[in-house]
């Protein structure tokens, strides 16, 4: 009967050759010949009429490994040509220098191994495919290069670095408040930050742009308007928790007044909500001077220069104001200018109604004869109705206030 392979120990190796390889099986005695392919084993030694010991010649790929003696060929049984081992990466690529810490490692040709090295120290480890290892990283420090070995190589490295074994300390936060939409930049201050994982604000995680061992750079993400604990983790633990505070954006709901002169200079009471925190006020894109912060629903500011009618708004740290449920526009108001009264003279006892034309009376709320103010009516932007008051016989100046400012002064004759 011809020889029968059951099984090859290890039934692998480089494509250079030159791995053991026991054959295992049956009827053994008398062969005469021991093939990987088409290439004949230069030797081979007969343990038993059930295992042959040889040496693999040099190959490539999947091969039929038979053996031939006077009574037939064997069956064959598959001997693989197979590349070294290969990392290309570490997950995480650094820890304590105490280890203990679960590493991934990444690559190909694993299948088989039989030792991983964290420099010259041996690591437990699982195969969990040909492209992934799970090893336990033992103590160390500084860079080790860490290899696989398998019945093949063993790997070319990848650098794991150990760490200090403290845990992250964190100190300061810059600002430590923001916007509930998130997406402002907050440096993180502290030791031992290297090697940063992951930067949570409550449970939500931050997108990290710089790491250094003292300072991260993140951008904060959205959270709900209440304070929430800032963390760090790397490799080495979690850090102590610093507050950080998601603010509400502010409300305009009110302006008094809601006139002023173009030249600016009055004092506007801003009413809202979410106000405290103010550090800016906005005339359009002109900024207030002399903010004051009254309370949270009430801050006062003066008006800078403008013209037209412009949005006034307020930022805080929660961002900048919308509109609430009332006006938060100004209207910048020149000054009225008079061109005539008609008429022009009246009765020292007053009650004569003078008609007022000229321009920008739209905001009128006072007229003045000399000093003594009258009882008026704005009938247009270029008209207002005025009723004398009573005078002294010769001329007063006559001006129009609103607040645009007070008007250019035209004469008024008074008469017996």
């Amino acid at each position: 009967m011809a020889p029968v392979i059951s099984s090859l120990n290890p039934n692998h190796g480089p494509p250079t050759g030159g791995t053991a390889v026991t054959i295992n099986g049956s009827g053994f005695t008398g062969v005469a010949s021991v093939k990987f392919g088409t290439v004949a084993v230069a030797s081979f030694t007969l343990v038993s009429d059930s295992q042959i010991t040889t040496t693999a010649p040099a190959g490539i790929g999947s091969v039929a490994l038979t053996v031939t003696s006077p009574l037939g060929t064997s069956n064959g049984v598959t001997y693989t040509y197979s590349v070294g081992p290969v990392i290309t990466g570490l997950s995480p690529a650094s820890g304590s220098t105490s280890g203990g810490n679960t590493v991934t490692i990444s690559g190909s040709g694993f299948t088989g191994a039989s030792s991983v090295h964290f420099g010259t120290a041996s690591a437990s480890f699982t195969v969990v495919s040909d492209t992934q290892i799970t090893a336990t990283a033992p103590g160390g420090t500084g860079s080790v290069p860490v290899t696989v070995t398998t019945s093949v190589a063993t790997s070319s490295s990848v650098t794991y670095t150990y760490v200090n074994s403290t845990a992250p300390v964190i100190t300061g936060l810059n600002p430590n408040q923001g916007p509930t939409s998130g997406g402002n930049t907050v440096t993180i201050s502290g030791t031992g930050l290297s090697g940063t994982t992951s930067v949570l604000f409550g449970s939500h995680s931050a997108t990290i742009t710089a790491i250094t061992s003292t300072q991260i750079t993140v951008t904060a993400p959205g959270g709900a308007a209440q304070p929430v604990s800032v963390t760090v983790t790397t490799s080495v633990g979690t850090s102590n928790a610093l507050t950080y505070f998601y603010i509400t954006a502010p409300t305009i709901t009110g302006l008094i007044p809601t006139t002023g002169p173009g030249g600016g200079g009055n004092t506007v009471t801003i009413f809202g909500s979410s106000l405290a925190l103010t550090s800016a006020v906005h005339f359009g894109s002109a900024a207030a001077t002399n903010i004051t912060v009254n309370s949270d629903s009430q801050i006062t500011a003066t008006a800078p220069p403008n013209v037209g009618t412009v949005l006034v708004t307020a930022t805080t740290p929660g961002g900048t104001s919308t509109v609430g449920l009332g006006d938060a526009y100004y209207i910048y108001v020149a000054p009225p200018v008079i061109n005539s009264l008609n008429p022009a003279t009246g009765s020292v006892s007053g009650g004569d109604d003078v008609l007022i034309s000229g321009s920008n009376f739209t905001y009128t709320d006072a007229v003045f004869f000399g000093t003594a103010p009258a009882s008026f009516a704005a009938v247009s932007d270029t008209q207002v109705v005025a009723t004398s008051p009573a005078g002294a016989v010769g001329p007063v100046i006559v001006t129009v206030h609103s607040s645009g400012g007070t008007s250019n002064g035209a004469t008024f004759q008074y008469q017996l």
